[in-house]
């Protein structure tokens, strides 16, 4: 398991080796979490969901819209990646998006049954922070208290006992897997049927817009589906590697 996210300067080496286009920069536009944003700029809020903006011009490489630069950010974990575009990554770097339980294997960091990546404290507002989430009331006031507002170098805060950074926060990650849900209930075979329909994948980890109060998934067990052509400014991954016998 690579020990933290893929950063923009390695997404940067893949698309200069390969002239790789993302999903994002043909589509012309992607979601920015409204705060990152100049006031001034003109945007059009997500229906449900007014924090997230669709900006045009927003991609990995612009990752706040035209103007935008990940200068300064190269050793950030790429965001506004697509399922495929993580998967035509994994192709070029030889290795693959992990498994839901590998993730989740990886993410406990050799602990017995830990709720998050360092243990079962959990992190507050004020003197606990061991990785990047909200502090403060979502989505109108984050206070930065850990060091960061938005996304956070992939290597950031302590790893966990596997030397695994970032397993918790920071920028969600896309898995191999398919989302389902194990359950026999009407609602969970509609939501399968739907997620199937819809090509959806599962993610871990939650990232910088997590809290208790709201989004309460940078626990280990965690999950969250989105659809394989989805891309934001907080979603980003890293790779598996199969061993190789002699």
């Amino acid at each position: 398991m690579d020990a933290a996210a893929v950063t923009n300067r390695r997404f940067a080496e893949f698309v200069n080796a390969t002239g790789f286009e993302t999903e994002t920069e043909r589509f012309g536009w992607s979601f920015v979490f409204y705060d990152m944003l100049p006031a001034d700029m003109s945007s059009l809020a997500a229906v449900g969901t007014d924090w997230w903006r669709c900006v045009d011009g927003a991609c990995w490489k612009e990752p706040e819209g035209p103007g935008s630069k990940i200068e300064g950010r190269e050793d950030h974990p790429v965001t506004h990646v697509t399922w495929n575009d993580a998967a035509a990554f994994a192709k070029w770097a030889g290795g693959r998006l992990p498994t839901e339980a590998e993730w989740e294997h990886a993410a406990r960091g050799g602990l017995t049954d830990p709720m998050f990546p360092w243990g079962d404290q959990e992190p507050d507002d004020v003197d606990f922070m061991p990785c990047n989430v909200w502090q403060g009331q979502f989505p109108n006031r984050n206070t930065g208290a850990d060091g960061f507002r938005w996304v956070a170098p992939a290597r950031s805060f302590a790893p966990n006992g596997y030397g695994l950074y970032n397993m918790a926060g920071n920028t969600w990650e896309w898995t191999a897997d398919r989302w389902s849900v194990r359950s026999l209930a009407k609602a969970s075979k509609a939501d399968n049927f739907n997620a199937t329909a819809h090509n959806e994948r599962v993610m871990k980890g939650g990232s910088f817009l997590c809290h208790r109060s709201y989004c309460y998934r940078y626990r280990i067990a965690a999950r969250h589906p989105n659809t394989t052509d989805t891309s934001t400014s907080h979603i980003g991954f890293r790779l598996a590697y199969d061993s190789v016998s002699t």
